[in-house]
């Protein structure tokens, strides 16, 4: 069918007056969030957006640390970010997350081998994902606790990073406890260690 041989002037086009301010927040969060696939991240910041639901956005842009050879994407930002769209949550479905996880431009390999970790069918609890994603992050246990800590607490940034020490108590246990070279009795001393000084 061929197009219409109507002109358009200005006063025809109608501008939707909220339309400016739309355009400008998606620009700076794509600016601050910099996804490598800027379609499939946008696809994800307007299906967010039209329900409602918390925005796949970095709270600040990340300067890359790791070399090209290990760069996997994966950042506490985008942990962050995930958790900002799953804290209300308890359990969350797999098949969600995995969605959410492709929004956010993360390759579907790293998702599969952070559940290779613990796993399960059809839905993890959000606390415990979190804490395997950090884990991937660092190489020690003491590393995925740090990002963790960073990643929940309410403190102002550059703070103490505080959480609610059963908080702690819990995930250090979990991720203690996929770790062969970590024996219960260490667990359970470091963490009574832990509690005495809290």
């Amino acid at each position: 069918m061929p197009l219409p041989k109507t002109m358009f002037c200005a006063q025809q086009i109608r501008i939707p007056p909220e339309l400016p301010d739309i355009l400008k927040q998606f620009t700076k969060a794509a600016i601050r969030t910099q996804p490598t696939d800027v379609l499939q991240w946008s696809a994800g910041y307007f299906s967010a957006l039209s329900r409602g639901d918390p925005l796949p956005v970095k709270d600040r842009i990340e300067m890359p640390v790791a070399t090209q050879k290990t760069d996997t994407g994966l950042t506490q930002g985008l942990l962050k970010v995930l958790h900002k769209q799953y804290s209300h949550k308890q359990y969350v479905e797999l098949e969600d997350l995995e969605q959410k996880w492709k929004n956010l431009c993360l390759p579907l390999e790293k998702f599969a081998a952070i559940l290779q970790l613990d796993p399960c069918e059809h839905q993890i609890e959000w606390i415990k994902f979190l804490a395997l994603g950090c884990s991937m992050l660092g190489g020690s246990i003491n590393s995925a606790m740090k990002h963790l800590c960073e990643i929940l607490t309410t403190d102002p940034e550059g703070g103490p990073a505080r959480i609610p020490f059963e908080t702690f108590s819990y995930v250090y246990q979990y991720l203690a406890g996929l770790d062969s070279d970590i024996s219960p009795s260490d667990t359970e001393s470091y963490l009574a260690s832990l509690g005495e000084i809290v």
